[in-house]
Protein backbone atom coordinates (compact mmCIF):
# COMPACT_ATOMS: atom_id res chain seq x y z
CA UNK A 1 0.00 0.00 0.00
CA UNK A 2 1.67 3.21 -1.25
CA UNK A 3 1.97 6.19 1.10
CA UNK A 4 -0.77 9.32 0.74
CA UNK A 5 1.69 12.40 1.79
CA UNK A 6 -0.98 14.64 1.49
CA UNK A 7 -3.61 15.39 3.58
CA UNK A 8 -7.16 13.52 3.49
CA UNK A 9 -9.82 15.43 1.75
CA UNK A 10 -12.10 17.46 4.97
CA UNK A 11 -8.57 16.95 6.92
CA UNK A 12 -8.10 20.05 9.25
CA UNK A 13 -4.33 21.61 7.90
CA UNK A 14 -2.72 23.02 11.08
CA UNK A 15 0.99 24.50 10.25
CA UNK A 16 3.53 23.48 13.67
CA UNK A 17 7.03 24.67 13.72
CA UNK A 18 9.39 21.86 14.86
CA UNK A 19 11.69 24.08 16.63
CA UNK A 20 8.55 24.98 18.53
CA UNK A 21 7.34 21.31 19.32
CA UNK A 22 10.88 20.60 20.58
CA UNK A 23 10.79 23.03 22.86
CA UNK A 24 7.68 22.31 24.31
CA UNK A 25 4.80 20.36 22.36
CA UNK A 26 2.09 20.18 24.98
CA UNK A 27 -0.07 23.64 24.43
CA UNK A 28 0.22 22.91 20.40
CA UNK A 29 -1.41 19.01 21.80
CA UNK A 30 -4.05 20.68 23.73
CA UNK A 31 -4.96 23.19 21.18
CA UNK A 32 -5.52 20.49 18.66
CA UNK A 33 -7.19 18.05 21.21
CA UNK A 34 -9.86 20.68 21.72
CA UNK A 35 -10.05 21.85 18.13
CA UNK A 36 -8.69 19.15 15.35
CA UNK A 37 -8.16 15.90 17.04
CA UNK A 38 -7.06 14.52 13.86
CA UNK A 39 -4.96 17.25 12.06
CA UNK A 40 -2.54 16.67 8.65
CA UNK A 41 0.57 18.87 10.13
CA UNK A 42 2.73 19.76 6.86
CA UNK A 43 6.26 20.08 8.96
CA UNK A 44 5.67 16.23 9.72
CA UNK A 45 4.36 15.16 6.37
CA UNK A 46 1.33 13.26 8.07
CA UNK A 47 -1.78 13.67 10.43
CA UNK A 48 -1.79 13.57 14.29
CA UNK A 49 -3.74 12.02 16.15
CA UNK A 50 -4.07 13.75 19.42
CA UNK A 51 -6.90 12.09 21.76
CA UNK A 52 -6.24 9.40 24.60
CA UNK A 53 -9.53 7.17 23.26
CA UNK A 54 -8.47 7.65 19.56
CA UNK A 55 -5.41 6.72 20.45
CA UNK A 56 -6.31 3.75 21.91
CA UNK A 57 -8.64 2.64 19.69
CA UNK A 58 -5.96 2.55 17.13
CA UNK A 59 -3.81 0.63 19.09
CA UNK A 60 -6.92 -2.09 18.56
CA UNK A 61 -6.55 -1.93 15.38
CA UNK A 62 -3.05 -2.85 14.02
CA UNK A 63 -4.82 -4.67 10.69
CA UNK A 64 -5.43 -1.08 9.81
CA UNK A 65 -3.15 1.04 11.34
CA UNK A 66 -0.09 -0.69 10.39
CA UNK A 67 3.67 -0.57 11.43
CA UNK A 68 4.40 -0.83 8.18
CA UNK A 69 4.86 2.88 7.71
CA UNK A 70 6.24 3.48 3.86
CA UNK A 71 9.13 5.54 3.96
CA UNK A 72 9.61 5.12 8.03
CA UNK A 73 12.19 6.83 9.70
CA UNK A 74 12.77 4.05 12.08
CA UNK A 75 13.23 1.97 8.60
CA UNK A 76 15.44 4.10 7.53
CA UNK A 77 17.82 4.18 10.37
CA UNK A 78 17.71 0.51 11.64
CA UNK A 79 16.16 -1.29 8.62
CA UNK A 80 13.29 -3.71 9.07
CA UNK A 81 12.73 -4.29 13.13
CA UNK A 82 9.76 -5.62 14.70
CA UNK A 83 8.83 -1.96 15.91
CA UNK A 84 7.84 -1.40 12.10
CA UNK A 85 6.34 -4.81 11.61
CA UNK A 86 3.01 -6.31 12.36
CA UNK A 87 1.74 -9.99 13.12
CA UNK A 88 2.76 -12.47 12.07
CA UNK A 89 6.29 -11.43 11.66
CA UNK A 90 6.08 -9.14 14.72
CA UNK A 91 4.84 -12.69 16.45
CA UNK A 92 8.02 -14.41 15.79
CA UNK A 93 10.63 -11.76 16.25
CA UNK A 94 8.94 -10.63 19.35
CA UNK A 95 8.78 -14.84 20.94
CA UNK A 96 12.46 -14.75 19.62
CA UNK A 97 13.88 -11.40 22.00
CA UNK A 98 10.94 -10.68 24.62
CA UNK A 99 12.05 -13.89 27.02
CA UNK A 100 15.04 -12.15 29.11
CA UNK A 101 13.17 -8.70 29.67
CA UNK A 102 10.07 -10.86 31.65
CA UNK A 103 9.76 -9.48 35.27
CA UNK A 104 10.90 -13.24 36.70
CA UNK A 105 14.25 -13.11 33.91
CA UNK A 106 14.60 -9.23 35.48
CA UNK A 107 14.62 -10.46 39.13
CA UNK A 108 16.56 -13.87 38.58
CA UNK A 109 18.49 -12.29 35.85
CA UNK A 110 19.71 -9.03 36.35
CA UNK A 111 18.77 -7.37 39.48
CA UNK A 112 21.70 -8.05 41.16
CA UNK A 113 24.01 -7.15 38.11
CA UNK A 114 21.17 -3.55 38.00
CA UNK A 115 22.37 -2.97 41.68
CA UNK A 116 26.09 -3.24 41.33
CA UNK A 117 26.09 -1.00 38.42
CA UNK A 118 24.10 1.57 40.03
CA UNK A 119 26.02 1.40 42.99
CA UNK A 120 29.65 1.68 41.01
CA UNK A 121 28.07 4.94 39.25
CA UNK A 122 27.53 6.74 42.80
CA UNK A 123 30.98 5.56 43.89
CA UNK A 124 32.65 7.52 41.40
CA UNK A 125 30.39 10.67 42.09
CA UNK A 126 29.56 10.16 46.09
CA UNK A 127 32.63 12.51 47.04
CA UNK A 128 31.94 14.68 44.66
CA UNK A 129 28.95 16.51 46.26
CA UNK A 130 27.66 17.82 42.43
CA UNK A 131 26.88 15.87 39.22
CA UNK A 132 24.96 16.30 36.07
CA UNK A 133 22.15 12.87 37.18
CA UNK A 134 21.66 12.82 33.36
CA UNK A 135 25.11 12.49 32.15
CA UNK A 136 27.27 10.90 35.20
CA UNK A 137 24.47 8.48 36.80
CA UNK A 138 20.87 7.64 34.24
CA UNK A 139 22.29 7.59 31.12
CA UNK A 140 25.45 5.39 31.94
CA UNK A 141 23.43 3.24 33.75
CA UNK A 142 20.78 2.61 31.10
CA UNK A 143 23.39 1.84 29.22
CA UNK A 144 25.98 -0.76 31.16
CA UNK A 145 22.58 -2.73 32.02
CA UNK A 146 21.12 -2.83 28.50
CA UNK A 147 24.45 -4.15 27.03
CA UNK A 148 24.15 -6.99 29.83
CA UNK A 149 20.35 -7.74 28.81
CA UNK A 150 21.19 -7.73 25.47
CA UNK A 151 24.16 -9.34 26.13
CA UNK A 152 27.02 -7.38 23.84
CA UNK A 153 29.66 -7.68 26.40
CA UNK A 154 31.97 -6.43 23.79
CA UNK A 155 30.66 -3.11 23.93
CA UNK A 156 31.11 -0.26 26.75
CA UNK A 157 28.23 2.10 28.41
CA UNK A 158 29.71 4.70 26.40
CA UNK A 159 29.57 2.78 22.89
CA UNK A 160 25.84 1.85 24.28
CA UNK A 161 25.19 5.69 24.57
CA UNK A 162 26.55 7.00 22.28
CA UNK A 163 24.62 4.74 19.41
CA UNK A 164 21.52 5.17 21.38
CA UNK A 165 21.67 9.04 21.11
CA UNK A 166 22.67 9.04 17.11
CA UNK A 167 20.20 6.86 16.04
CA UNK A 168 17.16 8.28 18.10
CA UNK A 169 18.64 11.64 16.45
CA UNK A 170 18.05 9.53 12.84
CA UNK A 171 14.84 8.54 13.89
CA UNK A 172 13.35 11.99 14.90
CA UNK A 173 15.32 13.62 11.45
CA UNK A 174 11.69 15.29 10.35
CA UNK A 175 14.26 18.00 9.48
CA UNK A 176 16.46 15.78 7.09
CA UNK A 177 19.52 17.13 8.42
CA UNK A 178 22.03 14.98 6.14
CA UNK A 179 24.92 15.06 9.19
CA UNK A 180 22.33 13.19 11.37
CA UNK A 181 22.05 10.78 8.12
CA UNK A 182 25.36 9.90 8.78
CA UNK A 183 26.11 10.01 12.82
CA UNK A 184 23.24 7.22 12.46
CA UNK A 185 25.01 5.11 10.11
CA UNK A 186 28.19 5.17 11.40
CA UNK A 187 26.53 3.81 14.60
CA UNK A 188 24.63 1.32 12.88
CA UNK A 189 27.29 -0.22 11.35
CA UNK A 190 29.39 -0.50 14.47
CA UNK A 191 26.01 -2.34 16.25
CA UNK A 192 25.84 -4.51 13.22
CA UNK A 193 30.03 -5.60 13.91
CA UNK A 194 28.91 -6.27 17.51
CA UNK A 195 26.11 -8.36 17.16
CA UNK A 196 27.78 -10.54 15.05
CA UNK A 197 30.51 -10.82 17.42
CA UNK A 198 28.16 -11.77 19.82
CA UNK A 199 25.55 -13.95 18.22
CA UNK A 200 29.06 -16.33 17.24
CA UNK A 201 29.96 -16.55 20.92
CA UNK A 202 26.37 -17.55 22.32
CA UNK A 203 25.71 -20.01 19.31
CA UNK A 204 28.46 -21.99 21.47
CA UNK A 205 27.47 -20.74 24.75
CA UNK A 206 24.02 -19.37 25.69
CA UNK A 207 24.13 -16.78 28.01
CA UNK A 208 20.33 -16.35 29.02
CA UNK A 209 20.65 -12.42 26.74
CA UNK A 210 18.64 -11.12 24.21
CA UNK A 211 20.86 -12.07 21.41
CA UNK A 212 21.44 -15.48 22.90
CA UNK A 213 17.78 -15.97 22.97
CA UNK A 214 17.30 -14.81 19.52
CA UNK A 215 20.03 -17.18 18.10
CA UNK A 216 18.58 -20.19 19.83
CA UNK A 217 14.81 -19.17 18.94
CA UNK A 218 12.83 -22.26 18.17
CA UNK A 219 11.55 -20.41 14.90
CA UNK A 220 14.71 -19.29 13.02
CA UNK A 221 16.02 -15.67 13.17
CA UNK A 222 18.02 -14.68 10.53
CA UNK A 223 21.62 -12.11 11.72
CA UNK A 224 20.47 -9.30 9.97
CA UNK A 225 17.13 -9.24 11.97
CA UNK A 226 19.03 -9.95 15.12
CA UNK A 227 21.48 -6.73 14.20
CA UNK A 228 18.10 -4.49 13.58
CA UNK A 229 16.18 -5.39 16.54
CA UNK A 230 19.49 -4.86 18.51
CA UNK A 231 19.76 -1.45 17.08
CA UNK A 232 15.40 -0.40 17.95
CA UNK A 233 16.39 -2.15 21.48
CA UNK A 234 19.55 0.33 21.77
CA UNK A 235 17.49 3.06 20.89
CA UNK A 236 14.61 2.84 23.23
CA UNK A 237 16.28 0.82 25.94
CA UNK A 238 18.69 3.89 26.65
CA UNK A 239 16.83 6.99 26.68
CA UNK A 240 13.06 5.61 28.19
CA UNK A 241 14.61 4.72 31.37
CA UNK A 242 17.21 7.53 31.32
CA UNK A 243 14.71 10.03 30.88
CA UNK A 244 12.25 8.65 32.93
CA UNK A 245 14.57 8.95 35.72
CA UNK A 246 15.89 12.14 35.25
CA UNK A 247 12.03 14.10 34.83
CA UNK A 248 11.04 12.08 37.94
CA UNK A 249 13.97 12.79 40.03
CA UNK A 250 13.80 16.39 38.64
CA UNK A 251 9.72 16.86 39.50
CA UNK A 252 10.42 15.51 43.12
CA UNK A 253 13.24 18.06 43.93
CA UNK A 254 11.16 20.82 42.53
CA UNK A 255 8.70 19.09 45.37
CA UNK A 256 9.84 18.63 48.24
CA UNK A 257 6.91 17.74 50.20
CA UNK A 258 6.27 15.14 47.80
CA UNK A 259 9.68 13.83 47.94
CA UNK A 260 9.71 13.61 51.83
CA UNK A 261 6.50 11.42 51.26
CA UNK A 262 8.06 9.08 48.99
CA UNK A 263 11.25 8.53 51.08
CA UNK A 264 8.92 7.80 54.16
CA UNK A 265 6.65 5.24 52.37
CA UNK A 266 9.00 3.77 49.10
CA UNK A 267 6.30 2.04 47.34
CA UNK A 268 5.00 5.04 46.56
CA UNK A 269 8.17 4.64 43.76
CA UNK A 270 6.31 2.45 41.93
CA UNK A 271 3.45 5.31 41.38
CA UNK A 272 6.14 7.98 41.22
CA UNK A 273 7.68 5.68 37.79
CA UNK A 274 4.21 5.57 36.25
CA UNK A 275 2.89 9.36 36.89
CA UNK A 276 6.63 10.45 35.24
CA UNK A 277 5.88 8.16 31.97
CA UNK A 278 2.08 9.53 31.87
CA UNK A 279 3.53 13.29 32.49
CA UNK A 280 6.26 13.51 30.32
CA UNK A 281 6.11 10.52 27.92
CA UNK A 282 9.62 9.78 26.43
CA UNK A 283 8.73 7.92 23.61
CA UNK A 284 6.31 10.54 22.17
CA UNK A 285 4.42 9.38 19.11
CA UNK A 286 4.11 6.20 16.98
CA UNK A 287 3.91 6.41 13.18
CA UNK A 288 1.42 4.42 11.48
CA UNK A 289 -0.31 3.89 8.02
CA UNK A 290 -3.22 2.86 7.08
CA UNK A 291 -3.95 -0.19 5.68
CA UNK A 292 -7.73 0.83 4.24
CA UNK A 293 -9.94 3.42 4.30
CA UNK A 294 -10.79 4.51 7.69
CA UNK A 295 -12.75 7.13 9.51
CA UNK A 296 -11.52 8.49 12.66
CA UNK A 297 -12.07 11.57 15.38
CA UNK A 298 -14.67 12.44 12.60
CA UNK A 299 -12.62 12.39 9.54
CA UNK A 300 -12.76 9.68 6.93
CA UNK A 301 -8.79 8.54 6.06
CA UNK A 302 -8.24 6.87 2.81
CA UNK A 303 -5.72 3.82 2.27
CA UNK A 304 -2.34 4.59 2.96
CA UNK A 305 -3.03 7.71 5.06
CA UNK A 306 0.15 8.47 7.14
CA UNK A 307 -0.86 8.95 11.09
CA UNK A 308 1.31 10.15 14.44
CA UNK A 309 -0.44 8.36 17.40
CA UNK A 310 0.35 11.07 19.59
CA UNK A 311 0.73 8.91 23.05
CA UNK A 312 2.37 12.13 24.44
CA UNK A 313 -0.67 13.70 24.26
CA UNK A 314 -3.42 11.41 24.88
CA UNK A 315 -1.08 11.23 28.21
CA UNK A 316 -2.39 14.89 28.82
CA UNK A 317 -5.81 14.21 27.96
CA UNK A 318 -8.16 15.80 30.56
CA UNK A 319 -11.25 14.19 29.68
CA UNK A 320 -9.04 11.11 31.18
CA UNK A 321 -6.81 12.63 33.67
CA UNK A 322 -7.75 15.50 35.69
CA UNK A 323 -5.41 18.22 36.04
CA UNK A 324 -3.82 16.36 33.31
CA UNK A 325 -0.73 18.78 33.34
CA UNK A 326 0.00 18.92 36.90
CA UNK A 327 2.21 15.75 37.99
CA UNK A 328 0.98 14.00 41.14
CA UNK A 329 1.26 10.98 42.34
CA UNK A 330 -2.27 10.39 44.29
CA UNK A 331 -4.07 10.47 40.59
CA UNK A 332 -6.21 8.26 40.47
CA UNK A 333 -5.40 5.01 38.40
CA UNK A 334 -5.91 5.42 34.64
CA UNK A 335 -3.53 3.56 32.25
CA UNK A 336 -1.45 5.94 30.68
CA UNK A 337 -0.17 5.27 26.73
CA UNK A 338 3.50 5.82 27.50
CA UNK A 339 4.58 2.27 26.79
CA UNK A 340 2.27 1.88 23.74
CA UNK A 341 -0.57 -0.81 23.80
CA UNK A 342 -1.74 -3.76 21.89
CA UNK A 343 0.85 -6.09 19.73
CA UNK A 344 3.53 -3.08 20.30
CA UNK A 345 3.40 -2.83 23.95
CA UNK A 346 7.06 -1.96 25.28
CA UNK A 347 9.06 -5.04 25.34
CA UNK A 348 11.67 -3.69 27.51
CA UNK A 349 8.67 -2.01 30.09
CA UNK A 350 9.59 -4.61 33.06
CA UNK A 351 13.35 -3.25 32.97
CA UNK A 352 12.91 0.48 33.05
CA UNK A 353 10.51 -0.22 36.00
CA UNK A 354 12.94 -2.09 37.77
CA UNK A 355 15.64 -0.37 36.99
CA UNK A 356 14.29 3.13 37.84
CA UNK A 357 11.70 2.76 40.41
CA UNK A 358 13.62 -0.25 42.86
CA UNK A 359 17.24 0.63 41.88
CA UNK A 360 18.05 4.12 40.59
CA UNK A 361 15.66 6.65 42.46
CA UNK A 362 16.10 4.63 45.72
CA UNK A 363 19.67 4.52 45.60
CA UNK A 364 20.31 8.03 44.48
CA UNK A 365 18.11 9.53 47.17
CA UNK A 366 19.18 7.27 50.10
CA UNK A 367 23.18 7.83 48.84
CA UNK A 368 23.37 11.33 48.20
CA UNK A 369 22.27 13.29 51.24
CA UNK A 370 20.65 16.63 51.36
CA UNK A 371 20.44 16.09 47.28
CA UNK A 372 18.97 19.49 45.61
CA UNK A 373 18.65 20.93 42.16
CA UNK A 374 21.64 23.64 41.59
CA UNK A 375 19.72 26.94 41.11
CA UNK A 376 21.48 28.16 38.16
CA UNK A 377 21.75 25.19 36.02
CA UNK A 378 20.18 25.82 32.71
CA UNK A 379 18.49 22.26 32.54
CA UNK A 380 15.67 22.16 30.49
CA UNK A 381 13.30 19.31 28.94
CA UNK A 382 13.40 18.94 24.94
CA UNK A 383 11.85 16.90 22.15
CA UNK A 384 8.60 16.20 21.03
CA UNK A 385 9.58 12.62 19.41
CA UNK A 386 11.17 12.15 22.33
CA UNK A 387 11.59 13.97 25.28
CA UNK A 388 13.55 14.34 28.57
CA UNK A 389 15.66 16.28 30.23
CA UNK A 390 19.41 17.76 28.51
CA UNK A 391 20.85 18.01 32.42
CA UNK A 392 19.66 17.02 35.65
CA UNK A 393 22.47 19.30 37.76
CA UNK A 394 22.35 18.85 41.68
CA UNK A 395 24.69 19.21 44.71
CA UNK A 396 24.16 17.34 48.22
CA UNK A 397 26.44 17.03 51.35
CA UNK A 398 29.80 15.08 49.68
CA UNK A 399 30.69 12.01 52.04
CA UNK A 400 34.66 11.83 52.89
Amino acid sequence: MSAVTTAAPGAPVVDLDLAELRRDPYPAYAELRRTAPLAWVPSVGRHLLTRYEDIVHAEKLPEVFSSREEGSLLLRTVGPNLLREDDPEHRRLRAAAEPPTRPRQVRDLWAGAFERNAHDLLDRIAGHGEADLVRDFAEPLAAANLALVLGLRNASADDIAAWSRAMMDGNSNYADDPDLWLRAEHATRAIDEAVAEMAEAVRREPDGSVISSMVHAADPVELSEIQNNVKVIIGGGVNEPRDVFGVGAWALLRRPEMLNRVLAEPVLWKRVFEETARWISPIGMYPRQLTQDYEIAGVALPAGSRVALVIASGNRDESVFERADEFDVDRPHRPHLAFGGGPHFCMGAWVARHEVSALAWPLVFGRLKGLRLVDSAEDHLEGWVFRGLTSLNVTWQASD
